[in-house]
């Protein structure tokens, strides 16, 4: 890519952030295209959809958060790696106002454009909670896919104006029922059978 485009490119990205986070996900791509001074042609000549346009966005943030995964598998405990990378993920999620709708549904559409993006990000969380039930700090009836819909859930809830305040609350009251959990549903205590669950 040549470098003036790429300016133009990362002109657009900068934009399409700031409108995002000030409308959400659905602003138009016309009104992103006006505020970036370009043509909508220009525009989707770059990001042919509105997912293209958000992966484009947000695959640094998650490639950010995938690598810090691996650097709290190193630095931390189990416990501490978990609810950390976990709250870092529903932090910057939340800046982006809607993007938990469309991340939940890209996970399950391989023909997304967010797909992959989300694919790498759930198995990073997905190694922190298996280190963590290995160590015995965290439940063993969920898995990364659960993990994921509650990280979307808990980013809904900060985007709701209404919510908001409560959202740091309820995220320890979640946090606590991964890893206090522990005691009652691991295999110890539900000898593979299921007791001690729920």
């Amino acid at each position: 890519m040549r470098a003036d485009a790429r300016k133009n490119r990362d002109h657009v990205l900068a934009v399409a952030g700031s409108a995002i986070a000030e409308q959400g996900v659905e602003v138009s791509l016309r009104d992103i295209a006006r505020r970036a001074d370009v043509g909508l042609a220009t525009l989707l000549r770059h990001f042919p959809t509105r997912e293209a346009l958000l992966d484009a966005l947000l695959r640094a943030e998650f490639d950010e958060m995938t690598a810090k995964a691996g650097e709290l598998e190193e630095s931390a405990s189990p416990e501490d790696a978990l609810v950390l990378w976990v709250r870092d993920c529903v932090a910057w999620t939340t800046e982006y106002r809607g993007a938990t709708v469309l991340m939940a549904a890209a996970i399950k559409d391989p023909d997304s454009a967010l797909h992959a993006s989300c694919v790498t990000l759930r198995a990073a969380g997905a190694r922190l909670l298996h280190r963590a039930q290995e160590a015995g700090v965290a439940r063993h009836d969920i898995d990364g896919d659960d993990l994921f819909a509650l990280i979307a859930m808990l980013a809904w809830l900060g985007d709701q104006p209404a919510l908001a305040p409560r959202a740091g609350r309820l995220f320890d009251v979640v946090a606590g029922a991964v890893l206090e959990g522990a005691a009652r549903v691991g295999p110890a205590a539900s000898g593979g059978s299921g007791a001690g669950r729920g």
